[in-house]
């Protein structure tokens, strides 16, 4: 697999800032999916990029969701996955460092990983930032450099 993305430009796309739309609220409801609930929406960056923010919970596990950030690669149909904030309802192995845990965790988009030929977004690291779905938005939302539009508070659910 060639390299998509280097760990510069995956920072410098983490880094953008990004503005929620006036009405993200209303795009943010989940809707049942074959076992579980999700819900995406476009935001746009103030240089220009596009990303698109998905959440999935499933309908009969609250620890086994995602909210994920990625990034529309310009004249490519590749949507790319920046970060992914997974919950806690399975164990991960990093297969390059040959490290497994169990737990909340975050998934980092990485040039190395890429170079390996495994899926961007492949790494992971252990966290306590959140506990459910609502706190994982909100730590990407934070970690990754989203703005609110004026007079609005951040409430997905």
């Amino acid at each position: 697999m060639s390299i998509l993305l280097n760990d510069k430009e995956i920072q410098g796309l983490i880094d953008e800032p990004k503005v929620l739309p006036p009405n993200y609220q209303d795009h943010a409801s989940l809707k049942p999916k074959r076992g579980h609930k999700e819900t995406d929406f476009d935001v746009q960056g103030e240089n220009g990029s596009k990303f698109k923010i998905i959440m999935r919970l499933s309908s009969s596990d609250p620890f086994d969701f995602s909210a994920i950030l990625a990034y529309f690669v310009p004249k490519t149909n590749v949507l790319f996955r920046l970060r992914r904030y997974n919950g806690k309802s399975h164990e991960h192995t990093n297969k390059i460092e040959a490290e497994t845990f169990y737990g909340f965790h975050i998934h980092q988009a990485t040039e190395r990983y890429q170079q390996s030929g495994l899926r961007e977004d492949e790494y992971a690291i252990p966290t306590n930032k959140y506990g459910d779905l609502q706190g994982a938005l909100q730590c990407m939302l934070s970690e990754c450099n989203f703005k609110t539009p004026p007079n609005t508070q951040i409430s997905f659910f």
